[in-house]
Order: structure tokens, then C-alpha cells, then sequence
């Protein structure tokens, strides 16, 4: 059974910075994905990011390229989000996710974290 759990966030305010890490556990692949994903009060969830675990390609959803950095360390089993120039339209609950190969849509994601709150405040 993979395990996936968040933390890192938090309140900051807007412009700050926050790094979220998400460490997985239990069942690995041969090659795979992790993904973040986020949802704000009232929305759909969205994607993020996505880092493939071997060959470290990447992918942001444009309103977070350039402020968003999303990398991985083999040795811990975690990925991490950097966020930086935070927006109070950042706000939302943010989920890493696996999947078994890159992809940008949730619904080929098998695992999920239980999410952990990002408030940017203006």
C-alpha cells in the first residue's frame, strides 16, 4: 500500500515563500510520476506540477510557471513543492498524488496524500 503524506503549510502572506514536501512510502514502480495538485474553496481541484521520478521532467499549470519550482529527492522518497511570490489566489488545499506514468490528469493518479492548507493572505 503507498502512503503519501504532506506538510509545510501554512499562513504566509502574500509575496512570501512556503515548501511543501511530500514523503511516499510503501509500494514503489519501476519508473512514475508525482504530481501536485491543489483546491480552493469553491473550485474544482486543479494540477499543478508534475515531476517524473527517473528522468526529472517537469511540468507547471501556467499560473504558477516561474514561481513554483517542484523537484525530488531520491534518497528521502519525498518531493517537494517551493512556492514562491505567493498570491492570496494561491489559497487552496494542496495534495501530492502518484501515478504510474507522466500525466497531467487526476484522474490517472492512484494515490493521493490527505492534503495539507496553504492561506496566502493579502
Amino acid at each position: 500500500q503507498v502512503q503519501l503524506v504532506e506538510s509545510g503549510g501554512g499562513l504566509v502572506q502574500a509575496g512570501g515563500s512556503l515548501r511543501l514536501s511530500c514523503a511516499v512510502s510503501g509500494r514503489t514502480f519501476s519508473s512514475y510520476a508525482m504530481g501536485w495538485f491543489r483546491q480552493a474553496p469553491g473550485k474544482e481541484r486543479e494540477f499543478v506540477a508534475v515531476i517524473t521520478w527517473r528522468a526529472l521532467r517537469t511540468y507547471y499549470t501556467g499560473s504558477v510557471k516561474g514561481r513554483f519550482i517542484i523537484s525530488r529527492d531520491a534518497a528521502k522518497n519525498t518531493v517537494y513543492l517551493q512556492m514562491n511570490s505567493l498570491k492570496p489566489e494561491d489559497t487552496a488545499v494542496y495534495y501530492c498524488a502518484v501515478a504510474e506514468y507522466y500525466t497531467l490528469n487526476e484522474g490517472e493518479y492512484d494515490y493521493w496524500g490527505q492534503g495539507t492548507q496553504v492561506t496566502v493572505s493579502s
